[in-house]
């Protein structure tokens, strides 16, 4: 059988026992050197082994395979043995690479370095992404980001090099756009410590959002676990054209699904109609699916793909994906487990919001809904970017409408923000004008990182509690997210009708319909936007911003001061002790949403999250109290006095109580943050008892040791009272697929037990006996 591999240095075509070697192309830009130096030496695309074990499971199951099965499938690390059901077994993933950003990495090394590993097992890397507020624009932003996390930046910095991990400096960009210009290509398996890792899935690549703990998994070389995930099919049809976007189709997607229904699924994209889009255009897509619950998205490789492939220097990948191309489509005749067809030739342009990512409306309608629903019209901010929306045909779209309004003598009525994905493009579009005229027309270019889109923000003009609208090309709408104003009616949408209503100023403007006037008093409409795909000039790359590990770390040190309250070095968390856990107290029944943002906020937050102990004190604080409705105020039933949730968990935890939370459906989705998880069993949490659970979150919790648990009853959620104990028993014979019971004991003396259901393997049991995954890799060392 043929084997094809594509290293740094050359394509090698083995054939058979003899083989012949084709060297990078000596006519290659001096950008696609660059971005091929940026693979680490033992990085590989391995087409043939892919191939191979895609043969293997197709005969197996003897039916026709999606795509994302060929790629989940074809990296199997036993496709021989392996157990297959979607749904319901385990696999064991031999993923291509890991990426991380900084927010997520801190936590990420720290417990690499615990493992006593000395070096990473594949390639990986840190982004620098999360840390840089914006305040002032990007130059300013990113050098205060440089002066105020300088200790984060060189632990990272120094952990990479030690490792192995290659190190993106701060002002490079977003890990997302750093992903799809780099390391993402068809058939790649990577797993990111940011939940909107999907976003590779526009450049035919299975990346999939993880905490912490799993990417240390990955790096320390063993089988990485994914509940073998369900498919759902969106059937696209049509071509978009005018003021429809890629954007819509997920906003589209979102509103049928909602912020669940995608859960446990991998949501797959096939069609006529995927031609019609580019190849950033379907990583948008791809990208926002983490909005409705999705393990990943993935679109089949074409020639968008190909062409993008070839502009970012990787045009040898592109030669051996087109070998492969069966590989890299789904099989004729292959099933869904659900269906959703969309025409884009009669999609519209959609905004959903507010508050949640999934409550979609046309831009047509909007203004009435909002009237209707006491929305306020008025659009104080519009901010395009992020790693959403921020490439270069992003960039060009909302350009044209602008040139548009300076052309008529205007600007925006609503502040403006312009948010690069990475250096490439900040440079690119500096190059070309567009940020020139996105500055003329009133927009303010912040540096290449996500800023606003994770509440990065140092909003001014407005006080906390004031009612207001800002509208976004992001993809994550929560309450306060963006600015911590609870009050902020957030609503995502595309890049051209942020710029449009930034323009217009106004939450009600439609622009297929709507008249803005010229300073001199003429009435016009805009016109459609309109942009390049790719640049014709080819992309100009801008600064040097990444740094490549040594062939050998062993010598160097990475220094973590026992006074920093930035980073704190893990202690291993306790062992199970053998028995049931008995009348642990209720530290919050959480009522409605609860999302990672309301477990463990973002924003300011940010700078602790390399110290566990610091960043436990935000555990909870958003989360709404059924008890009382209120925030972050609960009792604590040792003293009767009420107190911060953080606050309340440290008292029982030192006074040796063991602690529950009871939450409602969807508990932890949004984020990858593997802090959610790591706080509540830092202050002494030994169980998450729930309606049902995020994917990530549930798999972060098993993790660290704790038991995510789902009534087996919904309506039993309803039993448990905040003054009530509950022992979990049954854990001597803790099995999968056996449920638990729960005993619960009100405070009037009465009692009554309900029945838990789990999803833990084997393998997870051992998770949570041995106190922690990461506790669990060291007894096997």
């Amino acid at each position: 059988m043929a084997s094809y591999c594509l290293t740094v240095t050359r394509l090698r075509l083995v054939l058979g026992s003899g083989a012949r070697r084709f060297h990078v192309c000596s006519a290659f830009s001096a950008k696609a050197k660059v971005a091929m130096s940026r693979f680490e030496p033992n990085s590989t695309v391995n087409y043939g082994k892919m191939h191979e074990n895609i043969n293997i499971v197709r005969q197996r199951l003897g039916r026709p395979l999606t795509l994302s099965e060929k790629i989940v499938y074809g990296h199997l690390d036993d496709p021989v043995g392996q157990d297959i059901a979607r749904g319901r077994t385990y696999l064991r993933l031999r993923p291509d690479r890991v990426a991380m950003q900084d927010a997520t990495a801190q936590m990420a090394m720290l417990q690499f370095i615990s493992s006593g590993l000395p070096r990473v097992a594949v390639p990986s890397t840190i982004h620098c992404d999360h840390l840089i507020e914006a305040q002032i624009g990007g130059v300013e932003d990113l050098q205060r980001a440089k002066e105020v996390n300088e200790e984060v930046y060189n632990f990272l910095s120094s952990a990479g090099a030690k490792y192995g991990v290659g190190f993106w400096k701060p002002g490079s960009g977003i890990i997302h756009q750093i992903i799809l210009e780099n390391y993402a290509y068809p058939g790649v398996m990577l797993i990111g410590t940011d939940s909107h890792t999907p976003n590779g899935g526009g450049l035919g690549s299975i990346c999939i959002g993880v905490g912490g703990a799993d990417a240390v998994d990955v790096m320390a070389g063993i089988p990485w676990e994914l509940k073998c995930p369900n498919v759902i099919g969106v059937k696209l049809t049509g071509s978009l054209s005018g003021w429809t976007s890629p954007k819509d189709v997920i906003l589209k997607v979102a509103g049928i699904l909602t912020v669940k229904g995608g859960t446990g699924a991998i949501v797959e994209y096939h069609g006529p109609g995927v031609d019609s889009i580019s190849c950033t255009g379907m990583a948008t897509i791809c990208n926002m699916g983490a909005e409705i619950g999705a393990t990943t998205s993935v679109f089949p490789y074409n020639h968008r793909m190909k062409t993008y492939m070839e502009k970012t220097g990787r045009g040898e990948i592109a030669v051996l994906a087109d070998q492969f191309k069966e590989d890299l489509v789904p099989d004729n005749g292959c099933e869904y487990d659900q269906v959703i067809e969309i025409n884009l030739s009669e999609l519209k342009p959609h905004i959903n919001g507010p508050f949640t990512p999934d409550l979609a409306h046309p831009v047509s309608e909007i203004g009435a809904t909002a009237k209707k629903s006491g929305w306020p019209l008025e659009v104080k901010v519009g901010l395009i970017g992020s790693c959403t929306n921020s490439s270069y045909e992003d960039m060009g779209r909302a350009a044209s409408l602008a040139k548009q309004a300076l052309d008529k003598g205007l600007k925006c009525k609503a502040q403006f923000t312009v948010t690069p994905g990475s250096e490439q493009i900040r440079a690119t579009i500096e190059r070309d004008g567009y940020s020139k005229i996105l500055r003329d027309v009133g927009g303010v270019v912040l540096a290449n990182a996500c800023g606003p889109c994770i509440g990065q923000w140092d909003r001014k003009d407005v006080k906390k509690g004031e009612k207001n609208t800002i509208v976004t090309s992001y993809n994550r709408n929560f309450t306060a997210r963006n600015d911590a104003n609870p009050a902020t009616h957030a609503f995502v949408t595309s890049p051209e009708i942020v710029t449009a209503m930034a323009i217009a100023g106004t939450l009600d403007f439609n622009p297929e319909t709507d008249y803005l006037t010229a300073a001199n008093g003429e009435k016009f409409m805009l016109e459609p936007p309109t942009g390049d795909e790719l640049p014709s000039k080819d992309f100009d790359p801008g600064q040097d911003t990444y740094q490549h590990p040594p062939a050998d770390g062993a010598a160097l040190t990475v220094i973590v001061s026992p006074s920093s309250n930035r980073l704190q070095l893990l202690e291993p968390f306790d062992r199970w002790h053998g028995k049931d856990m008995e009348e642990m107290r209720v530290l919050i029944k959480v009522k409605g949403k609860c999302t990672t943002d309301h477990i463990s906020a973002a924003g300011p937050w940010l700078k602790f999250r390399g110290h566990l102990d610091n960043i436990s004190n935000n555990m909870l604080i958003g989360a709404v109290n059924i008890d009382n409705e209120a925030i972050n105020k609960v009792k604590n039933l040792l003293t009767g006095e009420f107190g911060g949730v953080p606050d309340v968990a440290r008292h029982y935890k030192a006074n040796g109580v063991n602690w529950v939370v009871v939450g409602d459906d969807n508990y932890g989705e949004g984020s990858s943050r593997e802090h959610a998880a790591l706080e509540p069993r830092h202050l002494g949490g030994r169980a998450i008892i729930v309606k049902s659970f995020a994917r990530i979150h549930e798999t972060n919790l098993k993790k660290q040791g704790l038991l995510p648990l789902t009534f087996a009853d919904p309506k039993d959620y309803d039993k448990i009272r905040p003054d009530d104990k509950i022992s979990i028993t049954g854990l001597k014979t803790f099995a999968p697929g056996k449920p638990v019971t729960a005993v619960i004991k009100h405070s009037n003396g009465s009692q009554e037990s309900i029945t838990l259901n789990h999803t833990f393997n084997k393998n997870q049991i051992e998770w949570f006996q041995a106190g922690s995954a990461l506790n669990r890799m060291k007894e096997l060392q």
